[in-house]
């Protein structure tokens, strides 16, 4: 049973809205034992190279600002502090945000990650891969990127499966559907279990022996359907709360989850870095820039980071 106990909070600099503050929150407020750490990486490069002063008067200024922004977060959950909450504050100086997240994540021994999340275009992503991305890559314990809406209690939360036959992934599939579970009772909502199986290409189609296109779909389709099945049956999710669509995941999932009028999507990553992601990807930050919902993404039980 997964459980979040410990949870870091990524906070945005000099946002007026902290989405991953308010959602942290909720959760804390639903699991009474819940610790939260609000978490705020700087850094301002001009601090390092004012040349008229000397290491000592920089590194007087640069703690003058990291006292600057503790006071800043001190004011920010003053109200959730009287309320009874357990809330630490945590401000540091690094140029690399994704890095000092993955460092804290490891000393301190956080269960889930909190981060808003933002809308990245295509060159920004390919070249200047931003910290939500190396968090779904790199990050050992869930992350959840939120986005700005409510979580209204009797809503939907969706697992998106992926049925390559492969044990790890079918491993996976377990995991991403007990994240689900979880979170689908502790918010009251109903769980759904979502696949998206992209149509097969009509050369290799037409290579199998005896095999139309449309009988290959087909037989792909019943594939998915009997694993979907068995599935729904080991968690006892309804079949009416089970989707199976043909295209892929990045154009039918964020499509489904409008339909569904999902609150949050569960999906897992591998955490694949280097060419690999580039080339091929990963379902979570493939859809997460088309979703209106929150995201939350999972590892495999043994995930190591492989380059």
């Amino acid at each position: 049973m997964l459980e979040y106990r410990n949870i870091l909070v990524i906070i945005e600099l000099d946002a007026e809205v902290q989405p991953a503050l308010l959602r942290a929150v909720e959760l804390a407020r639903l699991e009474n034992l819940t610790r939260l750490k609000v978490f705020l990486c700087i850094y301002d490069f001009s601090y390092e190279i004012t040349s008229i002063l000397s290491s000592e008067e920089r590194d007087e200024m640069r703690d003058g600002v990291l006292s600057h922004r503790r006071e800043q977060l001190q004011t920010l959950i003053q109200p959730y502090l009287e309320e009874g909450l357990d809330i630490e504050i945590r401000v540091v100086w690094n140029s690399r945000p994704f890095e000092q997240v993955l460092q804290e994540v490891r000393e301190a021994h956080h269960d889930l990650v909190l981060k808003s999340a933002h809308e990245h275009s295509l060159l920004q992503t390919f070249i200047f891969t931003p910290t939500d991305w190396h968090l779904i890559r790199k990050c050992s314990c869930p992350v959840l990127l939120v986005k700005e809406h409510a979580w209204p209690e009797g809503g939907v939360v969706m697992a998106a499966l992926n049925f390559n036959d492969e044990p790890a992934q079918m491993q996976l599939n377990h995991t991403i559907v007990r994240a689900a579970q979880q979170l689908a009772r502790l918010l009251k909502a109903h769980l759904h279990l979502v696949n998206a199986f992209p149509a097969p290409t009509v050369n290799i189609a037409l290579e199998v022996p005896g095999f139309t296109p449309e009988m290959y779909l087909d037989a792909i389709r019943q594939h998915h359907v009997q694993l979907m099945a068995e599935m729904a049956r080991e968690y006892d999710v309804p079949t009416a709360q089970t989707h199976i669509t043909e295209g892929l995941p990045e154009d039918t999932l964020p499509e489904l989850a409008g339909q569904l009028d999902a609150e949050l999507m569960v999906v897992g990553s591998v955490g694949r870095t280097g060419w690999s992601a580039a080339l091929i990807g990963n379902t979570a930050e493939q859809v997460i820039d088309s979703l209106h919902c929150d995201l939350l993404v999972v590892k495999p039980d043994t995930f190591e980071l492989k380059p």
